[in-house]
């Protein structure tokens, strides 16, 4: 049986290995593609080890060496729960070669384990980069004995295993629970963000008594912190134990219970594996039909609904296109009920800034939350290896992306206009900069979707093997993502720097008129790449 996992996993990795793609594959624009996205993951790896030196350094210096391997254990950990939470529904469940694999000579626990080991390798260069970072800050300063350096990696590899599982216990838990029910992608979404929220309350609660204590008192507590977590999530101190004092029975602990949990997550997996499965297809497959009138629209509202309609049937699609919504929903809502000034005090430091210089920041705060993912940047390959059916229709390319960029103004501007509504009310912004600032809202929707579309065009990618390749990893998300945060924080920055010396309508003027511009460019681009395939698809 070890055997025939084994076959399994090779073969649905060489299937998707983008290597074993390049080798194999003729089109040249197809091979430009793929040293583009390697390129993109080495440059994101090198960011990350910068990041994990840059961390361990400043423990360094503060002295407080000694708790990185629990830091390193408890961050892998957390990345890892939160990455996989979001991708079981995708990986475990509902994948589009379950037919397949389900009619080979598998059991469902075999199939179920060889899936998670799949995502599991498929998310281990993160886990591994940031795990040898540290490694790297904690040799400088530290200078541990030799063996310390094989028994860390080893060890690292076992790290994110017992949260993936337990993610994924969790995703189980949420998709038996929801496969019950008729509107089986919306109960998913319910629940997810449910977690995802109180882990975010969590957060902050923690911040919130973390921060009654002086900098400097927190700075030398960080280690008695860091081992009342460790306390918490016993993985960490076994991790800890083991590199630090060379700990036999924490190696054999952290070894055995990732191996024990394993084994026992996906015996109770396999027992309802099948039947959860054929729930969630039923479901898929089921339809109510009501004779009622027919409603004319348009062609672009057409597409714009079918857009909508292809969010709702995948839950891994809604809860990324919808998670900051709902979070700018809540913050507008929660703008009432709290003090703006105590909250610029704390997130300031008690800098001598005001609210009114932080107006013209107030679109771009919502902003960061509804623009960092346009579904004009999944879309285009999320149609896959149906994109034939699109080619046959009697629709220009032109239509088609028109269609997609006015579902994601659908889904932006009306969030976009409440939060920010919500907000200038609540700092009790004059009539002027409210109207200022909710015109900057739509322009950064604007150019958010036409930006989008661009990066979802030029780096489209109809061959995959499950979704979450493409809402989640494809080099279209990335290159629209990364640029996008950086520039949106560093407008932050500059607009509260400049609040602090001009009048704010000025600045809020000023982005709306760049803003317009780089919509503009970004969407005759967009036109420019319907022309330049042809006037027709196909």
């Amino acid at each position: 049986m070890k055997n025939r996992s084994w076959i399994l996993l090779k073969n649905l990795l060489l299937s998707t290995s983008q290597l074993n793609q390049y080798r194999h594959a003729n089109d040249k624009k197809k091979r430009g593609r793929i040293i583009g996205n390697m390129i993109a993951y080495v440059l994101m790896f090198l960011f990350l080890l910068l990041y994990g030196v840059g961390a361990c350094i400043g423990y360094g210096k503060l002295g407080q060496i000694d708790i990185v391997p629990v830091t390193c254990a408890l961050t892998i950990a957390l990345i890892a729960f939160v990455l996989t939470l979001f991708k079981t529904n995708g990986y475990l469940f509902r994948f589009k070669e379950y037919d397949m694999l389900m009619s080979l000579p598998f059991e469902a626990k075999t199939v179920a384990g060889c899936k998670f080991l799949y995502m599991y390798v498929k998310s281990m260069g993160w886990y591994v980069g940031l795990s040898l970072s540290m490694l790297i800050g904690y040799g400088i300063y530290a200078k541990p004995k030799l063996i310390v350096y094989p028994l860390w990696i080893l060890l690292s590899l076992f790290l994110p295993v017992i949260p993936m599982l337990l993610a994924s216990l969790l995703g189980f838990l949420i998709t038996k629970i929801s496969a019950g029910f008729r509107k089986t992608n919306i109960v998913q979404m319910v629940l997810i963000f449910a977690v995802t929220l109180s882990l975010f309350f969590v957060r902050f609660l923690v911040e919130d008594i973390v921060k009654k204590d002086k900098l400097d008192d927190i700075l030398m507590s960080a280690k008695d912190t860091m081992n009342n977590l460790a306390d918490v999530y016993p993985p960490a101190a076994w991790f800890s134990d083991a590199v630090r004092d060379f700990s036999v029975s924490g190696i054999l602990l952290l070894v055995g219970i990732t191996v024990v949990c394993f084994e026992v997550l996906f015996l109770l997996v396999g027992r309802s594996y099948r039947e959860i499965n054929s729930k969630l297809e039923s479901h898929a497959v089921q339809k109510s039909f009501r004779m009622d009138a027919q409603k004319k629209r348009s062609v672009v509202s057409a597409i714009a609904f079918k857009e909508f309609k292809r969010m709702t049937g995948s839950t891994t699609y809604m809860t990324n296109a919808c998670f900051g919504q709902v979070l700018v929903v809540i913050m507008g809502v929660a703008a009432f009920f709290v003090d703006l000034d105590k909250v610029i005090g704390i997130v300031m430091k008690n800098a001598p800034i005001t609210k009114e210089m932080l107006y013209p920041s107030i679109t771009l705060i919502v902003y960061f939350m509804v623009g960092m993912v346009a579904t004009t940047a999944i879309t285009p390959s999320l149609e896959g290896k149906n994109y034939w059916i699109i080619q046959s229709l009697p629709i220009d390319k032109k239509t088609l992306y028109k269609g997609k960029m006015l579902f994601n103004l659908y889904l932006t501007i009306p969030f976009m206009l409440f939060a920010t509504l919500c907000i200038c009310i609540s700092a009790k912004a004059p009539v002027l900069t409210t109207v200022l600032s909710l015109l900057l809202g739509v322009v950064l929707c604007l150019f958010s979707t036409c930006f989008g579309c661009v990066c979802g065009i030029k780096h489209i990618k109809p061959e995959w093997e499950n979704e979450i390749e493409v809402i989640k990893q494809s080099a279209a998300v990335a290159i629209y993502l990364l640029p996008n945060m950086f520039a949106g924080m560093a407008l932050i920055v500059i607009s509260v720097f400049l609040g602090t010396k001009i009048d704010q309508n000025l600045i809020i003027g000023a982005m709306i008129l760049l803003v317009s511009a780089l919509a503009a460019l970004a969407y005759g681009k967009v036109m420019r790449l319907c022309r330049a395939e042809g006037t027709r698809l196909g």
